[in-house]
């Protein structure tokens, strides 16, 4: 699940306005990243982590997420993250987010992750969003509301996300939140790549 997310924010990443120098320091460690030189791009991005650049930060915590030049700590990933997240970097308030949810690096904790995922999807995240609809789908952290889950889940499909097509197609073939609508549900299904015509 984090490899797109990844491949997103490091590409986006050089869109952010930096100084000259930050922003030459980055896209040489995201030019060592794409080449598969971990270490180069560890030692350009972890001084820019170290004076508080966002995207710096957010790519240490995938570092240590995932073991890249660097041993894996998944506490050290909730650090790296925490300090993006804070600054409002959507990608790491999803990650940070995904790790509370599933209890990777601390505690399982959904009340957390529903903070997370919210103020992630707030700002477009697909991938919060399809989650922030699971959890209303499941009641985790909050009441149980499938019209709810609906609203979250319609913001992910209108940004092409499968799980949350597929969602909307049990929703229409069930009836939940919505009436109960076969035809709708094969559409949904077949967007999600569930069902061949």
């Amino acid at each position: 699940m984090f490899g797109l997310l990844r491949t997103t924010i490091l590409s986006l990443a050089l869109a952010f306005g930096a100084g000259a120098a930050l922003a030459q320091d980055f896209q040489k460690g995201f030019a060592a990243y794409t080449e598969g030189d971990y270490a180069t791009a560890l030692k350009e991005w972890r001084p820019l982590a170290e004076q508080g650049d966002a995207r710096g930060q957010y790519n240490l915590g995938v570092y240590y997420a995932d073991g890249k030049g660097v041993p894996k700590n998944d506490k050290a990933a909730l650090n790296w993250y925490t300090l993006a997240a804070e600054q409002g970097l959507m990608e790491a308030q999803f990650n940070l987010g995904w790790m509370d949810y599933i209890g990777q690096g601390s505690s399982q904790n959904y009340a957390i992750a529903f903070k997370w995922f919210t103020l992630s999807a707030e700002q477009g995240n697909t991938h919060a969003q399809y989650n922030l609809g699971l959890m209303h789908f499941n009641g985790q952290a909050v009441l149980q509301s499938y019209e709810i889950a609906i609203k979250w889940f319609t913001l992910a499909t209108d940004q092409g996300h499968n799980g949350a097509q597929l969602a909307m197609g049990k929703m229409y073939a069930k009836g939940l939140g919505v009436t109960q609508n076969n035809e709708t549900a094969i559409k949904w299904y077949t967007l999600a790549g569930f069902w061949d015509e």
